[in-house]
């Protein structure tokens, strides 16, 4: 909700997503797709829309679609058409798009939200369809001449159409982030926004709660989710403001400066007759076999609200901890090899933990993780079995970190096995009371909060080394005496 001069207004939010196909080829074309290639070194006739040259479908790509479509729970549509989407721009040299709009390969579908609160919001798919991206318009390669590359042109895309059913830009924020991690699941799209492989469009409109739907505004091609939610909330308090001052929002569509964080008006918004949408006559509907989609349906991988709930149930994590490792697939397979033989909640700590602390401040992902799964089982063993304290292996990982070597030969180049002789805790001990003895006379007056003094004394004594619950234990003992 958004709080105006004159009171509260609701938003209300759809987003468009293309999602690039992971495909070796592009969507009727044989051209390769590898990302960062020489400009015009991966463009086939029929991408350049030589005189002649017909379309002809790739597999693999309905495949992806339709494996994507099961994994939002959507309606799988057993025909659906290409149509030609008519506009003129430099980089689409046929001057129009194959793409889909009335019969599309996917239908009505739903992506499950874990909100901060811990409650669930389920987000309403509308439709997903393949069409072919465009090429890139390169304005930085001369100074007077634009340049177009049309490596891109014909890749295959997954526009992926949400219902108007988000309320915010945290909402969007999170619903992106989901759809990117079940799209990373299925290994249907790569995600990476840096490299234009996902990209949004959003639509924003304002209104009183329970009104009907105000006028909207899309804003094209953002390519961060923090671009996102930051061009949502602006544009949101933008057209609250011109209807607090008695204006009329007019249907347009923007584009976000991320400079300075506004977004500024590209073109009064095309309605679908402007494309002059039409069947594409050179491909004929596509008929998929019912047998083909349950195969698929069969082969899908286990998907983050499935792992989630195995996390929860099998595991007894928190819904909260599991639904932090399963967002990414990395991180949930890391976990589940450091878990294997190993308590799930003292896995699951030292992955969301020291892991990701470490993760965080090198800049990289669990992929590259310095520590493996395997040694950071290794780690949780030692502790398990005594030979090292919680707080020694926290040193022990930070050298692991460091140096790459294995814990077992640290703690014992190291020399940090935990003391565990309870004769040589008991001397340390007394030691200690004995050199403290006005804090031993205080803390025996009532002064409890001492405690904690003395145990730090011991284990200062002792290097860190010494059993903190034989420590505890004749602590308690030698000064209740």
């Amino acid at each position: 909700m958004i709080e105006g001069r004159t009171g509260a207004w609701e938003t209300v939010i759809g987003l468009e997503v293309h999602a690039q196909v992971i495909s070796r080829a592009k969507l009727f074309s044989g051209a390769a797709t590898d990302f960062g290639a020489e400009p015009n070194t991966q463009v086939s006739t029929v991408d350049a829309a030589f005189p002649g040259m017909l379309p002809v479908i790739n597999r693999v790509c309905v495949e992806q679609a339709v494996r994507t479509g099961l994994g939002l729970n959507a309606k799988i549509e057993r025909e659906s058409i290409f149509e030609r989407k008519n506009y003129f721009y430099p980089d689409l040299p046929a001057g129009y798009q194959i793409s889909q709009y009335q019969q599309p390969v996917v239908g009505c579908g739903k992506v499950v939200l874990d909100m901060p609160d811990g409650k669930t919001r389920e987000i309403g798919i509308t439709r997903l369809h393949l069409e072919q991206d465009a090429g890139k318009s390169l304005h930085d390669q001369h100074p007077t001449q634009t340049y177009v590359d049309l490596n891109r042109a014909g890749v295959a895309l997954m526009e992926i159409v949400s219902e108007p059913d988000l309320r915010s830009a945290e909402e969007a924020g999170i619903y992106l982030r989901k759809l990117r991690s079940i799209l990373r699941y299925l290994g249907t799209c790569d995600g990476n926004m840096e490299e234009g492989s996902l990209r949004c469009d959003c639509n924003v409109s304002v209104r009183r709660t329970g009104d009907p739907y105000g006028t909207r505004s899309e804003i094209k091609n953002l390519n961060s989710i923090r671009f996102v939610m930051q061009a949502i909330e602006y544009e949101a308090r933008r057209q609250v403001e011109i209807l607090e001052d008695g204006g009329t929002i007019v249907q347009e569509t923007r584009q976000f400066d991320s400079g300075r964080g506004v977004t500024r008006p590209m073109r009064s918004k095309e309605e679908a007759h402007d494309y002059r949408y039409f069947p594409d006559p050179d491909l004929l509907p596509l008929i998929l076999d019912r047998e083909w989609v349950m195969q698929l349906r069969a082969e899908l991988p286990e998907l983050p609200d499935a792992k989630k709930a195995r996390f929860v149930r099998d595991l007894g994590l928190s819904p909260e901890d599991a639904a932090v490792l399963v967002a990414e697939r990395e991180t949930a397979l890391f976990f589940e090899r450091v878990a294997q033989g190993h308590d799930p909640k003292t896995a699951a700590n030292w992955v969301m933990g020291d892991l990701f602390g470490v993760l965080n401040r090198l800049g990289v992902g669990i992929e590259a993780s310095p520590v493996s799964a395997e040694r950071l089982g290794a780690l949780i063993d030692l502790i398990a079995d005594g030979t090292i304290s919680g707080r020694l292996a926290k040193d022990v990982f930070a050298e692991m970190v460091a140096t790459g070597a294995g814990p077992a030969v640290i703690v014992d180049t190291k020399g940090l096995r935990q003391v565990t002789n309870e004769v040589a805790i008991a001397a340390a001990v007394d030691a200690v009371l004995a050199s403290q003895t006005e804090q031993v006379a205080e803390y025996r007056a009532g002064r409890d909060k001492l405690y904690g003094f003395f145990v730090g004394q011991v284990m200062r004594a002792t290097q860190g080394k010494a059993n903190p619950t034989l420590v505890n234990e004749l602590l308690k003992k030698k000064l209740a005496g």
